[in-house]
């Protein structure tokens, strides 16, 4: 059986790229599609595979600047050739999901988004706020509208979802109208423990820094209770965050898996101000023993016990959030709770359950000839 793997672009370890590490794990010898990668931008697991990508992977300077190319998507991704493969697996927040298999093969999309600035995210990302009112009108509008018709369309080309989360399973029926399995993302629970560190007063943030993360609205919130705020990540809202930031604020830019660890383990809390469509720093902290602090929405209410493992926070301004954060100071919480219910979310679990999914599909698929 021959099998690819299909990723929107391979610039960086985040939660997605997880997921497609897991799945190198299951098919040691698939290919990789992607639009664009930037070589050692990932684990050695994903790099070590055949990488196959698009015409963008030309162009040396776009592996930093590929979302400008967004309107190019949907001809990109049709290009990449499927015939040899038996098996197509996406991973997919963006475009893989839309890849043109052939009538033998059988196509199983984990599917992290539906395309998020293209439906019911598009003023974070290309908002009068964010662009301009006549850049936001007369360009982006019409190219979000055209990509959310071609994303709902190309929902057809899949033989099965999956969706990381209950949230993402609602939206994939709403937008695509395809119901979806449920297997929520790995998280590394073996190597994200507890320890005897002392947890200091401060708060934690781990993110990319992107408009829809709403990460100014943690840092007005840390600026209310006088809270010192540390915050690891990078992404394009970096220097506007930057600006907006006082000196009770650290930014600590990307950082090591063993960096990132003991960060986890010395906060306080850690902060998840937006709405997530999963979101794996929560469980990673809850498996160094802290608790969370997030919005009461999305993924956060599959991943969150409020009281328990950490406080969800029902408004969404700063003034909401800064007692959802004084609530947890206030609060004892017990590590070992908070531990076990983080194993919830392993590795281990995650290929057991996404090798019976496949398993499922192939043997109940009209099309499986081999």
């Amino acid at each position: 059986m021959k099998v690819a793997l299909v990723h929107d672009w391979l610039t960086g370890m985040r939660g997605g790229e997880k997921v497609l590490e897991l799945l190198c794990e299951i098919y040691p010898d698939a290919d990789i599609l992607t639009l664009v990668h930037e070589r050692g931008s990932v684990s050695q697991k994903i790099e070590q595979h055949n990488i196959i990508t698009s015409s963008l992977q030309l162009f040396p300077w776009v592996r930093r600047n590929y979302r400008y190319f967004l309107p190019a998507f949907p001809v990109l991704i049709e290009q990449f050739d499927l015939d040899a493969y038996d098996l197509v697996i996406s991973s997919s927040h963006s475009a893989a999901k839309a890849v043109v298999k052939t009538g033998k093969s059988i196509h199983i999309s984990y599917c992290h988004s539906p395309m998020r600035y293209a439906w019911d995210q598009f003023d974070a990302y290309f908002g009068p706020a964010r662009v301009g009112s006549r850049l936001s009108h007369l360009f982006y509008q019409p190219i979000m509208k055209h990509l959310a018709t071609w994303d709902a369309a190309t929902a057809t080309r899949v033989d099965r979802f999956i969706a990381n989360s209950k949230h993402i399973s609602q939206r994939i029926s709403r937008y695509y109208n395809r119901d979806a399995t449920v297997v929520h993302p790995p998280v590394d629970t073996d190597f994200f423990h507890p320890n005897q560190t002392i947890p200091g007063s401060h708060f934690l943030i781990v993110s990319a820094l992107v408009p829809y993360k709403k990460i100014e609205l943690a840092i007005k919130a840390s600026q209310l209770i006088g809270a010192q705020l540390r915050i690891i990540g990078d992404g394009t809202d970096r220097q506007r965050l930057v600006r907006y930031a006082g000196s009770q604020v650290k930014f600590l830019g990307r950082v090591p898996d063993e960096i990132l660890r003991n960060e986890y383990r010395c906060a306080a809390a850690v902060l998840m101000p937006g709405k997530e469509d999963f979101g794996i720093v929560p469980v990673e902290a809850q498996a160094c023993g802290r608790p969370v602090v997030a919005l009461a929405s999305g993924g956060a209410l599959e991943t969150i016990i409020d009281g328990h493992t950490g406080v969800l926070v029902q408004g969404s301004t700063a003034d909401d959030f800064a007692r959802g954060m004084e609530r947890v100071r206030s609060q004892s919480f017990n590590l070992e709770l908070i531990r076990s219910h983080a194993e919830k979310f392993s590795r281990e679990r995650f290929l057991e359950q996404m090798k019976n999914t496949i398993n499922n599909t192939i043997n109940h698929s009209p099309e499986t000839q081999w």
